[in-house]
């Protein structure tokens, strides 16, 4: 499988000299055998802290309940619900990294498909303990689901989207947990061939007896693809029913068909950022260079401007709707976006997911770390302000005056917040410390096709286009492991 020579004009997926299938192995599982690094450990001291500052938070809302945050008589869903929304819509990317992709047999996401599907399963962890927080009662958090009689006539609303949001979450957290473990197999086999004592029947329980045989290679691939097939209906479903929380209400700003495409679009927008935001740094500090490429970074970077033009063409659609549908209601509404007392929220919203973005048209910033890493950071917290626009400036400003009232955020929502980044980073850092944040099985895959390697020995033993030779040449100027006196040669 994928033994065949790419096209020359391809840049590698893989670059390096002289890689082979044992060194990648030994580059992948680095951090996995070896001891933590410094900037490991600074890591995950902050995220800790953070995550620590979470528990607190959350412990102090149980204790005193929700009346702790900055809830009021007209808003009772702001800080809470904006973070919810914001988790779920990071989770996206990982399931459309990895099944999509799939499916379209496109080899660039094997680099990075293994770190995007374990984001997408803590992002969803973190948006559930908003929820649960949200309850007021967190002990009865089992109820929305539905139970035998013997509970007692407890049956839930079915015609409530709050319950549609609990099958459909539950339902992608069980898939992607499912395919994410199921990737994990093969590399887990080669970790407990290579460790010792506990680690090798820690590994060995994990890798549940993995052999390696043709025929479990077989059925392996034959499970990925099934659920893919599964895991793609979920990508435009789940979103789909989270806007469905404001889509099915009457509040102006809300009561419209467009959010449905609308919130899918903007979650693999935040989605993509975030798997930037971390690889970038991941592949820095794991030394992880030659296999994710300025190709995987480019790569995102277009998706993350073809998600973000959508949502700005999103946006444009909102403003015309109101102002063609004629409700007084609704026009004040995305008019108070700009001059209401909360216009620097709206601001953010667009400056950060409109006009940023539109800067990755220029190959020179698609191609650039350090920029690319600082946009997808900008493109997260524009992300988080939409979600806080669409929710609180819509239930400030209701039918009423007399019930019109802002939110103002007590140390609790903040607390929260900021603790549940922490709680995520602690995840992830504890991820990339005990399994490979790679998938060493798929890139394997391709080194024979669409390493830097392998087309040296199509350059070398093919007779080819000398204006693609050329092209290719160019292409890779950027990365540090060319020399191009090996390519003159050739």
């Amino acid at each position: 499988m994928a033994s065949h020579s790419e096209s020359i004009i391809r840049e590698p997926l893989i670059t390096g000299k002289n890689i082979t299938y044992a060194q990648i192995t030994n580059d992948v599982l680095r951090p996995v055998e070896n001891m933590p690094g410094r900037a490991w450990w600074i890591g995950f001291t902050i995220a800790s802290l953070g995550a620590c500052l979470w528990v607190f938070s959350v412990s102090w809302t149980f204790w005193y309940g929700i009346g702790e945050w900055g809830l009021n008589k007209t808003i009772g869903w702001s800080w809470d619900i904006t973070g919810f929304v914001w988790w779920v819509g990071i989770g996206h990317a990982g399931t459309l990294i990895s099944a999509i992709l799939l499916l379209f047999r496109q080899n660039w996401r094997n680099s990075i498909n293994r770190s995007a599907e374990a984001m997408t399963i803590f992002a969803v962890i973190c948006a559930a303990t908003y929820v649960v927080s949200h309850m007021g009662r967190p002990w009865l958090a089992y109820w929305p689901l539905p139970l035998p009689n013997q509970f007692g006539s407890i049956w839930v609303n079915f015609n409530s989207p709050l319950v549609w949001d609990v099958f459909a979450i539950s339902t992608y957290f069980s898939v992607s947990l499912v395919f994410w473990y199921t990737g994990l197999l093969p590399d887990l086999a080669s970790i407990r061939d290579r460790a010792t004592g506990i680690r090798q029947k820690i590994y060995s329980v994990m890798s549940f007896g993995w052999t390696g045989s043709v025929k479990t290679w077989q059925r392996f691939e034959t499970v990925c693809l099934i659920l893919a097939g599964i895991s793609t209906p979920l990508v435009l479903s789940v979103h789909t029913i989270v806007s469905m929380d404001f889509a099915t209400s009457l509040e102006p700003g809300w009561h419209t068909t467009i959010f449905p495409p609308y919130f899918v679009a903007g979650a693999i927008f935040s989605g993509f950022a975030m798997v930037q935001t971390l690889l970038l740094v991941t592949r820095k500090v794991l030394g992880l260079e030659n296999y994710i490429t300025m190709f995987h970074i480019e790569a995102m970077n277009k998706i993350i401007l073809l998600t973000g033009s959508i949502v700005g063409v999103a946006y444009l659609t909102e403003f015309f709707i109101a102002y063609y549908s004629g409700g007084e209601y609704e026009q004040y509404t995305f008019l108070n976006r700009f001059i209401g007392p909360q216009w620097w929220a709206g601001c953010m919203m667009y400056g950060c997911n409109v006009l940023m973005t539109q800067l990755m048209w220029f190959k020179s910033i698609r191609r650039n770390v350090a920029i690319s890493w600082i946009l997808s950071i900008v493109v997260n917290i524009g992300m988080w302000f939409e979600r806080f626009v669409i929710i609180e400036t819509s239930l400030s400003r209701d039918f009423i005056p007399s019930s019109w009232a802002l939110f103002h955020p007590t140390w609790v929502d903040m607390s929260i917040f900021i603790g549940s980044i922490g709680l995520f980073f602690t995840m992830f850092l504890l991820f990339i410390r005990v399994l490979p944040s790679i998938a060493m099985a798929e890139v394997k895959l391709i080194l024979k096709s669409s390493s830097e390697q392998a087309k040296k020995k199509l350059l070398e033993h093919q007779q080819l286009d000398a204006e693609q030779v050329e092209f290719y040449k160019q292409s890779l100027v950027k990365f540090d492991s060319v020399e191009i006196t090996d390519y003159q040669k050739a």
